[in-house]
């Protein structure tokens, strides 16, 4: 099946290679297909979805391989999760992980963690990673290093 051939059906599962080639254009045909599919996608032609595990695949891409700044990360991990036509999960929780990535120099799975913590009221913490968990207020972190 070629892109754009009898996409009635659905939804689609978007992985994170088809975000990235949206974002980076290092591959132009796919890049306009990509485009092509969220245009439909928003039109309401289609559904897509996908998971905080893609949107941390993408974090981590854009920052390690392509070098991205984290603002600019988070300028396209945001356009993702609000975008429309695409149904993720606990895309709130991902939006708040995100600015706290950018804002407590975190890890962007460290910031998920701490914010899906808060967004269900837990506030204690089992690990040894003290030094980034201690950025978020209202977490006490618990160590049996001792």
């Amino acid at each position: 099946m070629t892109p754009g051939d009898s996409l009635q059906q659905g939804p689609f599962f978007v992985d994170t290679n088809v975000f990235l080639r949206y974002f980076t254009n290092d591959v132009p045909d796919q890049a306009a297909a990509v485009e092509r599919l969220f245009l439909r996608a928003a039109a309401g032609d289609l559904q897509l979805v996908t998971n905080t595990m893609v949107l941390a695949e993408l974090v981590w891409v854009l920052e390690s391989y392509y070098r991205l700044s984290r603002p600019r990360v988070v300028e396209h991990v945001v356009a993702v999760a609000s975008m429309d036509g695409l149904v993720m999960p606990e895309s709130d929780i991902v939006v708040d992980a995100l600015f706290a990535y950018a804002d407590s120099n975190v890890d962007f799975v460290d910031a998920y963690n701490a914010c899906w913590m808060k967004s269900r009221g837990l506030d204690h913490v089992a690990t040894f990673d003290v030094k980034h968990y201690s950025r978020f207020e209202g977490l006490q972190m618990h160590s049996w290093a001792h």
